[in-house]
């Protein structure tokens, strides 16, 4: 799987990370192991930017989701296709200031919108009451298991 992380800010983040947790998640959604994913932090000026450019929305947001190739997750017993799964687009500065109001750290924030901008990726939504039950109930799953796997690997000096 290919999976490039670029941070574009000036908030040090630890892209390698990412880039596991962004393979975990993956895998765990049985996305095709030649698929291609690309994650950009970039600071509040841009997000603000591609905000106002994608959803003609006013001000900076957390994460917006390109999606490419509309991949899905894949189903047991049938091969997936590979493809490109597009770009996730997150701002450190904004999830900062959520990580506050939601009691947790940045980068635990950060894990978030990673998962949340994967899911979006795979056809994922949240309009509609049982679109946004469906899908924040798999974002807990897969956060839950994500903090499970790293602190096995933590407590084994497995680096992963």
């Amino acid at each position: 799987m290919t999976i490039e992380v670029l941070n574009e800010t000036d908030v040090d983040i630890d892209v390698d990370l990412l880039a596991r947790q962004s393979r975990f998640m993956l895998d765990r959604l049985r996305v095709h192991p030649e698929s291609e994913l690309s994650l950009v932090l970039v600071d509040t000026e841009a997000m603000t930017e591609l905000h106002i450019e994608w959803m003609d929305e006013p001000g900076p947001t957390d994460v917006l989701s390109f999606p490419m190739d509309e991949l899905r997750p894949g189903v047991e017993g049938i091969d997936p296709e590979p493809g490109v799964l597009g770009d996730i687009v997150i701002c450190p500065h904004v999830a900062a200031a959520q990580a506050v109001t939601a009691g947790h750290s940045r980068d635990d924030e950060i894990a978030l919108l990673l998962t949340h901008g994967i899911l979006h990726l795979l056809g994922y939504d949240h309009a509609e009451p049982a679109e946004h039950d469906e899908m924040f109930g798999l974002q807990g799953q897969l956060l839950t298991a994500w903090k499970h796997s790293s602190e096995d690997a933590s407590a084994s000096g497995d680096q992963r």
